[in-house]
């Protein structure tokens, strides 16, 4: 058990590095936390009180996924040195979205890929050349394409160590590692379109609620767009008008795509058309524009998404 734990911290921190290892029972108020060099960690010592805790003391173990500062005492987003790691929590349809990411041309293969569940997954890629803003753009994006948690986006998240027990669950799930890639990637290797950060905030503005006093552009073209597909308006001449309306848009191709996709997968539930057919229809609308993988797990977030969209309306 320790030594596939010790082997992991290995390869995602460097001698001296200061890291952070969080101890947290299921059902205990507050984690146990440890600021510790790396070399600490790697003790004999250590690795088997960590093991007893894990065992005995019921404590989930888990390890900051970027470095901190020497000399820190805490966890906070200005004790993080830099940005070490991408990486993603894949809590749903966890093998399905996993192996649309393996198969992606958009994104490098991850080097660390750790089973933390039964069907749940988080996936790291060692990076080097990003600044915090960068990192946490990217994890929106790749959070949004492959169908991860999007809130997992700060520099100070926690990682699972591999080796350990994942005491959430009765029996306890041991936490399982594979490693697809040695190699160290840069912001260049991910080529994801960055028009997905303004969707998703368009999206988050979309969510019905009592009308406003006054109704933002992006309500107004919902509005407008969820209109014009309910009379029968084609989607492809749709998305063109929407685009040429939005040219103040970073990505005005990509905001009118998305917004036309989710108001259709959304009138589509309505008609009473099942999940899985939504996903054919959005993923045939937009098969010659985006690669296969990437097209599929886009389909599949913009469908949970009208559905969700659909879900709070009734219970509002």
């Amino acid at each position: 058990m320790s030594h596939i734990a010790a082997s992991f911290l290995r390869r995602c921190f460097v001698p001296e590095e200061t890291i952070a290892i969080l101890l947290r029972r299921p059902d205990a108020p507050a984690p146990m936390q440890r600021v510790v060099r790396l070399e600490q960690v790697l003790e004999t010592r250590y690795m088997a009180w960590l093991s007893y805790e894990n065992q005995h003391g019921r404590n989930n173990i888990y390890v900051a996924a970027n470095p901190l500062r020497p000399g820190s005492r805490k966890r906070t987003k200005e004790c993080i040195a830099s940005v070490r790691h991408l990486y993603l929590d894949i809590d749903e349809d966890g093998d399905a979205r996993l192996a649309a990411l393996r198969a992606s041309e958009s994104v490098p293969p991850p080097t660390s890929i750790l089973s933390t569940s039964p069907g749940k997954y988080q996936v790291l890629w060692r990076v080097e050349e990003f600044d915090f803003a960068r990192q946490e753009q990217t994890l929106k994006l790749l959070a949004i394409a492959f169908g991860a948690d999007i809130a997992c986006t700060d520099c100070n998240r926690v990682l699972r160590v591999p080796g350990f027990l994942n005491r959430k669950y009765d029996p306890a799930y041991k936490v399982t590692v594979e490693y697809p890639d040695d190699s160290v990637w840069t912001p260049d290797d991910f080529r994801l379109d960055a028009g997905v950060v303004d969707a998703m905030l368009f999206a988050a503005t979309s969510t019905p609620r009592k009308p406003p006093s006054k109704h933002s552009h992006s309500e107004s073209d919902w509005a407008w767009v969820s209109h014009e597909l309910a009379h029968g308006k084609d989607a492809t001449k749709l998305t063109r008008e929407l685009a040429s309306r939005r040219s103040d848009k970073p990505n005005p191709l990509y905001y009118a795509q998305r917004t036309v996709d989710v108001a259709s997968a959304r009138l589509w539930f309505i008609e009473g058309i099942r999940f899985d057919d939504v996903i054919i229809m959005l993923e045939s609308r937009r098969r010659f524009e985006l690669p296969a993988a990437l097209c599929s797990a886009r389909a599949r977030e913009i469908a949970t998404t009208a559905e969700r969209m659909i879900a709070r309306k009734k219970s509002a």
